[in-house]
């Protein structure tokens, strides 16, 4: 669950970003359904060897919970990497109830966008984000770290988008804000019982 996040050489990162949009995972029922992001240098990732703690400098610590409370949700988080394909990793469906943090954004509450990714149910039944769309403009998340740290943010707009036309720099791309995305998936089911959107919500730290 904690693959290595590399550093990739710029042009490198532009290629990826053309190509991993259009990239997708499957459906929700076995596992979240979200495309790959483009690679990118981040803030700092744990498990990331290109990414020493400098010496002398204190690096951020890592989320360690998310707490919704308007829609009741309190989970810990997994780290989530990449795939050996190059689409983000989703918390396997066993822990369903679990949400997870992509290593390869920012911190949340630093500046970047951080992304979260939690299914809204899988094979076992009801997951952690299932009542995500209940969620409503002006709503407090809050994000601890691992040492207790609490960092608030303000719901700011939530959309639901089709997986073929996910908008990964939106989510993904750099931004000098403390942003926040969560996303798990939504909308109704194709053939293979898997739906066919994301929702997403957009959130900025106080």
């Amino acid at each position: 669950m904690s693959p290595a996040h590399q550093r990739p050489q710029r042009s490198a990162a532009l290629t990826a970003l053309a190509c991993l949009t259009l990239a997708l995972l499957t459906g929700c029922t076995s596992h979240a359904a979200e495309p790959a992001p483009p690679v990118r240098s981040p803030t700092h990732s744990p498990n990331s060897p290109a990414s020493p703690a400098s010496p002398g400098v204190e690096q951020p610590a890592v989320p360690a919970q998310v707490a919704i409370p308007s829609i009741g949700v309190t989970s810990s988080l997994l780290p989530l990497g990449l795939n050996a394909d190059g689409t983000v990793e989703v918390p396997p469906a066993e822990k369903g109830m679990t949400a997870g943090w992509y290593t390869g954004g920012a911190i949340p509450g630093e500046r970047g966008a951080a992304v979260l990714i939690g299914h809204n149910d899988t094979r076992f039944g009801r997951a952690v984000f299932h009542d995500l769309k209940k969620i409503g403009k002006g709503a407090d998340i809050v994000v601890r770290d691992e040492q207790g740290q609490a960092t608030h943010f303000t719901v700011t707009g939530t959309e639901s988008v089709s997986k073929k036309a996910f908008p990964t720099k939106k989510v993904y791309g750099s931004t000098d804000d403390r942003a926040l995305r969560l996303i798990t998936c939504d909308g109704a089911f194709d053939a293979q019982g898997h739906p066919v959107d994301n929702l997403i919500v957009y959130a900025t730290a106080r």
